[in-house]
């Protein structure tokens, strides 16, 4: 029999959708809106309230300063403008983790910022220069085989690698574009199916069927897919059949 593997999924929270309440008994880590793509000091403390209550990991989900697109563009900014509106955003969460006695436990930055720093090494040195103070103490949550998940192990981050249990992915590793109609994996069946590929077999089946290897630490659905409600509380159910856990 197999001993049981647990396993770390997390959700992007505080990002306008309002299901928080019913999504956070179901996971382990959150990744909390911070107010440039989304989200304000009030949704930003509802969330960690929820997270402590539940027991759940509050982590930072930065972004690009682009409300108007909910970050999901990428934009041309300079180190220093990036650099100020990370630290920003991320000061902004930490007063209310303190006011909750909470502490950050990781940063995974948002949309655009996220795919762009997979692949710019510019872009990444001025990410981890904005959130250096954070090196010993917090995770980061990247992409495998990234430009700035390399950039992040040579200069001794803590990283945690992330793939995706509700996103399609190409023969080359990277997800399948968001404007194409199978980007997302919406039934619930299939999101399980993925994951336990991932678990296991630490590979992902491309929607032309070729197996392409994958490394992960945490696993993530998204808060704002519109059945998430229904594919987190349906691995929360089957998760357990398969020797898997979710870990608190």
């Amino acid at each position: 029999m197999k001993s049981i593997m647990p396993i770390d999924i997390n959700c992007d929270m505080g990002e306008g959708v309002g299901n928080e309440a019913l999504l956070l008994p179901l996971i382990s880590s959150c990744n909390i809106a911070c107010g440039a793509h989304a989200g304000d000091i009030q949704t930003m403390r509802k969330v960690v309230r929820l997270a402590k209550k539940y027991d759940v990991k509050v982590g930072a989900h930065p972004s690009y300063p682009d409300r108007e697109n909910f970050g999901r563009v990428s934009m041309i900014i300079s180190d220093e403008e990036l650099i100020r509106t990370l630290q920003g955003q991320l000061q902004t969460l930490e007063k209310i983790l303190k006011e909750e006695q909470l502490s950050l436990y990781h940063i995974k930055p948002h949309g655009a910022l996220y795919n762009d720093l997979a692949k710019n090494r510019a872009l990444s040195m001025a990410f981890l220069k904005a959130i250096v103070k954070y090196r010993d103490n917090v995770f980061l949550y990247l992409p495998p085989n990234s430009v700035v998940a390399e950039i992040a192990e040579r200069q001794k981050y803590q990283i945690r690698y992330e793939a995706f249990a509700d996103r399609n992915y190409n023969n080359d590793g990277s997800l399948v574009s968001r404007a194409l109609p199978n980007a997302l994996l919406t039934i619930p069946q299939e999101v399980l199916s993925h994951l336990i590929s991932m678990v296991y077999k630490k590979e992902v089946v491309t929607p032309n069927g070729q197996r392409v290897p994958i490394k992960a630490d945490t696993y993530c659905v998204h808060g704002d897919t519109v059945n998430a409600l229904q594919i987190l509380t349906y691995l929360a159910q089957e998760l357990p059949n398969h020797q898997i856990q979710i870990k608190k």
